[in-house]
């Protein structure tokens, strides 16, 4: 689960870094959660494009209308954008590593339980092996069909 936290994120800044060009914005809408910043991008060949900010792990900058802001967008895909600090140095992703902390957890208890139920059935198991379908006594010649005198 933690994975689904990282890799699009972590794919999204090393693609920036690699190819994505800077530019000066200026926000044009936030919504009050925020769930969305879109931004229009004012100095670079794609200017007067309006785009809302991709979320880095679920979280967007926190910031206002008319305010500016340096973003790194992809030029092939303007809707691939982040604030030019996220991806010069990305802010701690909170869900990735709550969710690898809970797995890290699970997997601790998980290995405790199956411990503990070796440590009881081996220390609390029948001694002898438990008895054939005879219910523990040896077949007589009479049940195996011995006919010889």
């Amino acid at each position: 689960m933690a994975l689904v936290f990282v890799l699009p994120s972590r794919s999204l800044v090393q693609d920036l870094r690699s190819h994505g060009e800077g530019a000066a914005a200026t926000v044009i809408g936030v919504d009050s959660k925020p769930k969305y910043v879109k931004v229009r991008l004012v100095s670079s060949p794609k200017a007067g494009t309006e785009v809302k900010l991709s979320d880095y792990a679920g979280m967007l900058p926190e910031t206002e209308t008319g305010a500016s802001m340096i973003v790194t967008y992809d030029p092939e895909d303007p809707s691939r954008i982040l604030a030019q600090s996220w991806v010069e140095d990305p802010p701690a992703n909170l869900p990735a590593y709550g969710t690898s902390a809970l797995a890290v957890i699970c997997l601790g208890l998980t290995t405790a339980v199956i411990w503990r139920r070796f440590r009881i059935l081996r220390t609390f198991g029948p001694e002898k092996p438990s008895a054939s379908s005879t219910g523990g006594e040896k077949p007589s010649d009479k049940s195996t069909g011995n006919t010889k005198s």
